[in-house]
């Protein structure tokens, strides 16, 4: 019953007493329910092998308000994105766009993923501007990860052949 209240903030008793009893959920009042809804149930939470070539890692970090985001993904053989995982230190809206992030780009290809930018990211959320730094940071994110993978296939192309 709090919880339901305190997501539309309609009722001032259920309010108070929340703020009084978890301030920390005082501030979720200004969230969109989408920011709300990837907060409270993250999607796609964890680590992938980032010594597998198939595995591509980015870690971005914004200095100026301290959110740190891991974002992966996992390439299959003809080029789709099969799977993403992420870890994110960060507020809620970092940690919404993380979620969102590793929605968007699971099914898609290396080019599609590409094209996924923040302005997207914080349309869908409904991000203010005090927090478009959060929907930068995921499509950093994703650029780190795609850009990480490459890397690693062209490593894999450039083997040493072995000489006679």
């Amino acid at each position: 019953m709090a919880m339901a209240s305190l997501r539309n903030c309609s009722s001032l008793p259920s309010l108070f007493c929340s703020r009084l009893f978890r301030p920390e959920l005082k501030s979720l009042c200004s969230y969109h329910k989408k920011v709300v809804d990837h907060y409270e149930n993250p999607r796609n939470v964890g680590s992938l092998d980032k010594s597998s070539k198939s595995v591509g890692t980015g870690l971005v970090g914004a200095p100026a308000c301290g959110d740190v985001m891991k974002l992966q993904i996992q390439v299959d053989e003809n080029g789709k994105i099969v799977d993403a995982k992420f870890k994110t230190f960060g507020c809620g809206s970092a940690i919404a766009s993380s979620s969102l992030a590793t929605e968007w780009v699971k099914g898609k290809s290396l080019d599609e993923a590409m094209k996924i930018k923040n302005s997207d990211i914080a349309k869908e959320l409904s991000l203010p501007p005090v927090k478009l730094h959060c929907s930068m940071l995921a499509e950093d994110a994703i650029k780190a990860a795609l850009s990480d993978y490459r890397l690693k296939q062209d490593k894999k192309e450039e083997r040493p052949k072995a000489s006679s």
